[in-house]
């Protein structure tokens, strides 16, 4: 029996009509579909009636199927000759664990390719009338993940604190509090504009804008949580221009 081949598809921020035509077509001709939690369950019926759907979706500090385990099952269907789609929330290279599956997948000797997504760190925003950058505002952007693998150095948050610019805060949102803290301590204004974005570009898109220090307060009260999206910058300020379903600040 030939090797069958893996396709890594992003899947975008949520929204199913952000993915790809290339995403979708892959979908389409997919025998094995592994999805992640955040991908938009509409997408899973593109697949083939007979594809087999597998469902390894992790969320905070509960992982039911670890990442080794993940990769082993992609390189096992590949080598019974089955064509693989690994369909991921957002773009599989932005804090999507697809370099450690397209390593693994190297090692095993199976052919595969990379379908690039909209990642939720750019996508998100604009759902919420943030842009990333603007020549008046921000002439750069920053994404770091606010959840680090054990054992790994925390974030330097006053490091970060000191960059111009747009800083984006992916799977930080039970670390919210800290993380304003820890940036304010490390030198920006509490008085910067910021937002959390929950559930971007789906129907149950909320979100806060207000301030680097009042921020963990407002969200609080919304009753917003993850998924979110944390933005901090004076980008923060052009939400107005076109916002839906947001939660006024105070």
């Amino acid at each position: 029996m030939n090797t069958g081949k893996v396709w890594l598809v992003g899947a975008g921020p949520g929204d199913a009509g952000l993915i790809t035509v290339k995403g979708l077509a892959c979908l389409r001709e997919a025998e094995v579909l592994v999805f992640d939690r955040l991908v938009n369950p509409s997408l899973l019926n593109e697949a083939p009636a007979h594809c087999q759907r597998i469902d390894v979706g992790k969320q905070a500090n509960h992982h039911p199927v670890p990442q080794q385990d993940i990769n082993q099952k992609i390189i096992n269907f590949a080598r019974l000759g089955y064509n693989v789609v690994r369909l991921k929330g957002g773009d599989p290279f932005v804090f999507g664990r697809g370099g450690e599956e397209c390593q693994a997948l190297h090692a095993a000797g199976i052919a595969f390719e990379v379908v690039p997504g909209v990642t939720a760190a750019i996508g998100g925003l604009a759902s919420a009338g943030i842009p990333v950058t603007h020549r008046d505002y921000a002439s750069g952007f920053h994404v770091v993940t606010g959840h680090l693998q054990d054992g790994k150095q925390p974030q330097d948050w006053a490091a970060l604190a000191r960059v111009p610019g747009t800083l984006v805060v992916l799977m930080g949102m039970t670390q919210l509090g800290s993380i304003c803290d820890a940036l304010i301590s490390g030198g920006k204004p509490a008085t910067t504009p910021a937002a959390v974005i929950s559930q971007a570009t789906t129907p149950q898109q909320r979100a806060v804008y207000g301030t680097l220090g009042d921020l963990p307060v407002l969200c609080h009260a919304a009753g917003l949580c993850a998924p979110g999206l944390i933005v901090i910058g004076d980008v923060v300020q052009l939400h107005h221009l076109f916002t839906l379903n947001a939660v006024p600040a105070g």
